[in-house]
């Protein structure tokens, strides 16, 4: 497949990028920047203030993993611009590409989305089935699923990624988790009673290029590990793979008063999801276990 990628400098993007050339695939990287990416892929520029006019080339297939981050204070600026990269960048892209020739257009988009998508549902086991949630994330990543789906539009097969906490030692959660831990600061967040859905990253682009390559694969799928844990729980295994103590304590109290909704929804929120469909279908996972994932990150 000729493979088309947006955010192909982020953690996942570089990774997939990375995978998907070894199993065979040319990659085609959209950048804002030229040049190479660190795997030595060439990318082609978009227009800075337009992102979503990617290039014209011929693509087989779409994965669309652009977006401003999560992280930090989520102030109402920083609120729109994260509803803006994600749910209206992604609008404009999907109608961009739709103007292509019909040769030309992809066959298969992949859209970043997240697990954010169940809002805060306790101890109840979410798969793909599941219904939406409620509050800020839930809402953005409805949002952003639909205007992935307009690809349909064209033919294509769609296939949100509802993505949970990402685990690599090259970004993401785990170097900050990590480092707190090291420097003997580690602890549950809040109660410690709420789910935390994980992924190995090897896992993470695995069932991406699985999910790429299956053409049965035609709706969401969980990108998680299918054995979520209990912060308190997972908050004891990290500690052990760093054989550091984890004596530490956030109060939810004080997560929220320093971090505001951002707390609330991605530190102290509970979403126990499972892969169903990977699960279903025999996707073989590298790193089921939390402990093994871990492990691989020491």
């Amino acid at each position: 497949m000729r493979i088309g990628i947006t955010g192909a400098t982020g953690l996942i993007g570089e990774a997939f990028s990375k995978l998907a050339t070894a199993s065979g695939h040319e990659v085609v990287a959209y950048s804002r920047r030229g040049g190479l990416l660190r795997n030595g892929i060439k990318t082609l520029q978009v227009p800075s203030g337009a992102p979503h006019k990617l290039p014209e080339t011929q693509l087989d297939a779409l994965v669309h993993l652009a977006g401003e981050s999560l992280m930090g204070l989520w102030t109402q600026s920083k609120k729109d611009r994260i509803w803006s990269s994600r749910v209206n960048l992604t609008t404009a892209l999907m109608d961009h590409v739709q103007t292509w020739a019909p040769a030309n257009r992809p066959s298969v988009v992949l859209c970043a989305s997240g697990i954010g998508f169940y809002g805060s549902q306790g101890d109840t086991r979410l798969d793909e089935k599941s219904p939406h949630g409620t509050g800020f994330l839930a809402e953005l990543c409805e949002q952003w699923e639909a205007a992935a789906g307009k690809a349909a539009s064209w033919g294509a097969r769609v296939v949100p990624l509802r993505t949970g906490i990402v685990l690599a030692k090259e970004g993401g959660a785990y170097p900050l988790m990590s480092r707190a831990f090291r420097y003997g600061v580690g602890g549950n967040l809040g109660s410690g009673r709420q789910w935390m859905s994980w992924i190995h990253l090897d896992d993470e682009v695995g069932l991406m290029l699985w999910a790429l390559e299956n053409e049965q694969v035609k709706t969401p799928i969980n990108l998680c590990a299918p054995t979520p844990e209990l912060n308190s729980v997972f908050t004891q295994k990290l500690a052990h793979s760093l054989t550091r103590p984890a004596f530490m304590h956030a109060p939810a109290f004080a997560l929220r008063l320093l971090l505001g909704s951002m707390a609330k929804e991605m530190l102290l929120s509970s979403q126990r999801a499972t892969p169903g469909i990977a699960s279903e279908m025999g996707y073989r996972f590298a790193y089921p276990k939390l402990e093994d994932a871990l492990a691989s990150l020491g």
